[in-house]
C-alpha cells in the first residue's frame, strides 16, 4: 500500500511580483500612445531622429561611466593606503549613470525622461536617497527565503559583505592539535606570525 504525499503549497507570490507585469504593460501602452502624439505634432521623422539620438547620448553615458570607474579603481589600488579598512572607497556615481544610459536606450519618451532625472543632481540624490531605503526595507523584510528573488539576493549580498566587510585577506597556517584521550584542547591557541 503506498502513501499519498501531502501537498506543498507554494510560496505566495510578493506584491510587486504579482504587480510587474500590470506595470510593464501600462508602461509601454504610455511609451506607444506618447510616441504617437508626439509623432502627429512634430512628424515621425523628427521621432526617429530623437530616438536616435537617444541610443548614441546612452550608449557614451554607458562607455564613460565605466571608464569613470574603471580609472578610480586604478588610481585606489595605486594609493599607497589602498589597503587600509580606513580608505573609504570612491563614490563614482557609474551604477546611475548606468542606468540612464540604459533608460535612454529603450525606445520611449517616457524612459528619456527617467534617464535624464537619473542624471540631474538634485533628482540624482533623490533617486539614491530612495534606493538606499528601498533596500532597506528588503533587507528588513521578514518574507520566507524562497519567496522573493530580490530580497534573497539582497540578504545574500550583506551576508557576504558581513563576512568580508574590508576585504582584506591575512595569510596563515592551520594547526591542528594533538587530540589527546578526551579530544582536542580547546584552551590552545596558536600564535600568530607574519
Amino acid at each position: 500500500m503506498t502513501q499519498q504525499a501531502t501537498p506543498v503549497r507554494p510560496v505566495p507570490r510578493s506584491r510587486l511580483r504579482r504587480l510587474l507585469p500590470l506595470l510593464i504593460t501600462a508602461w509601454l501602452v504610455l511609451e506607444i500612445w506618447l510616441l504617437t502624439v508626439v509623432a502627429t505634432a512634430v512628424g515621425w521623422f523628427t521621432v526617429l531622429i530623437l530616438l536616435v539620438a537617444g541610443v548614441f547620448l546612452g550608449g557614451s553615458l554607458i562607455k564613460r561611466a565605466g571608464l569613470k570607474a574603471l580609472s578610480a579603481a586604478v588610481e585606489q589600488s595605486r594609493r599607497p593606503g589602498a589597503r587600509q579598512p580606513q580608505s573609504p572607497q570612491p563614490q563614482t556615481g557609474a551604477s546611475l549613470t548606468v542606468l540612464a544610459g540604459l533608460l535612454l536606450i529603450l525606445p520611449g519618451f517616457l524612459s528619456d525622461l527617467l534617464g535624464l532625472t537619473l542624471l540631474l543632481p538634485p533628482t540624482r540624490a533623490l533617486w539614491r536617497a530612495a534606493g538606499r531605503r528601498f533596500a532597506r526595507t528588503v533587507l528588513r523584510s521578514t518574507a520566507p527565503a524562497g519567496a522573493d528573488a530580490f530580497s534573497d539576493a539582497m540578504r545574500l549580498q550583506e551576508q557576504l559583505r558581513i563576512h568580508r566587510p574590508d576585504g582584506k585577506v591575512i595569510h596563515g597556517e592551520v594547526v591542528d592539535p594533538p587530540a589527546g584521550p578526551t579530544g582536542p584542547n580547546t584552551d590552545y591557541r596558536p600564535p600568530i606570525t607574519g
